[in-house]
């Protein structure tokens, strides 16, 4: 009569360490979210910018844990959230703020202004799709937001860069950039979502080997690769809503410029007389409309 009440005891531990998983892979995003903000305001820049690469990857995997353990619940997304909002929000916004925008009194408002649009972002997120994005999601992701600006100053300390992009007005560069993310994430721009592996299909097999060699580069020269893919993420997405959006204002045909000859098919509209138009209908009328 013991065993199946041992069962179940172990069973209930089990799902128990089950449910926690997920929530572990969100503390240490907390955890490199923090030590980003340490490491900036030790002056180690580099380091934060990557913690916060780590903080984005921890965030990527505890979404899939919880849904292929289905675990997933409105406290884990209320605690992804909350977490976000640090490592992708107040972290990156700190790194600028230190990099480029400590000369003036006020000028420290431009990371107020990005960190308003993470939380609003995230909020709208939860509110919207549930915690979970369909089919792509509605504006820039935040941890992408994030990873621009945080990878921003590795890239910077590139030969590349201090070869042809050294002598650019960075500060400004900065400011209108932080805007435009800004309005990029509380926008409904859709926004691909990172693929899932299938190799059960052709185009799941071409799109999974793509995704393995973009990450395998990534890996491979992180400084040089970061910030110009999600640069080029970031602008993929809007110029493609953006010629989409030019796509469906085209009429289908315009009666105008329509020069094709009628086929034998086509009925020649009849123009209409006087007395045709003013007469009243009789009971021939009647019979053909109705046969």
């Amino acid at each position: 009569m013991r065993r199946p009440l041992r069962r179940t005891a172990s069973r209930g531990r089990l799902r128990r360490g089950v449910i926690i998983l997920p929530s572990a892979f969100t503390i240490g995003n907390l955890f490199f979210g923090l030590y980003a903000v340490v490491a900036a305001l030790r002056g180690d820049f580099a380091w934060a910018g990557w913690f916060i690469v780590f903080s984005a990857t921890l965030d990527l995997l505890d979404g899939r844990v919880a849904r292929f353990t289905r675990t997933g619940s409105a406290f884990g997304a209320e605690l992804d959230s909350l977490t976000d909002a640090i490592s992708f929000g107040v972290a990156p916004a700190l790194i600028m703020i230190l990099l480029y925008f400590t000369g003036a009194d006020w000028s420290w408002v431009i990371g107020f202004v990005y960190v308003t649009a993470v939380v609003v972002r995230l909020a709208r997120f939860n509110v919207e799709q549930g915690g979970e994005a369909r089919r792509h999601f509605h504006g820039l992701p935040t941890t992408a937001a994030g990873m621009i600006l945080a990878t921003h100053y590795p890239f910077s300390q590139t030969v590349f860069f201090q070869q042809y992009l050294g002598d650019l007005n960075w500060t400004r560069i900065m400011v209108i950039a932080m805007v435009l993310i800004s309005i990029l994430m509380l926008s409904h721009v859709p926004y691909a979502k990172f693929p899932r592996i299938d190799l059960r299909s052709r185009r799941g097999v071409v799109r999974t080997s793509l995704v393995a060699v973009t990450v395998t580069a990534l890996l491979l020269f992180p400084a040089y690769g970061f910030f110009p893919f999600l640069v080029g993420y970031t602008l993929w997405g809007l110029l493609r809503s953006v010629f989409l959006g030019l796509l469906e204002r085209l009429p289908e045909r315009d009666p105008l410029l329509d020069t094709r000859e009628p086929s034998d098919g086509d009925v020649e509209p009849r123009e209409l007389d006087y007395h045709e138009l003013t007469r009243e209908p009789t009971l021939d009328d009647w019979k053909e409309n109705t046969s």
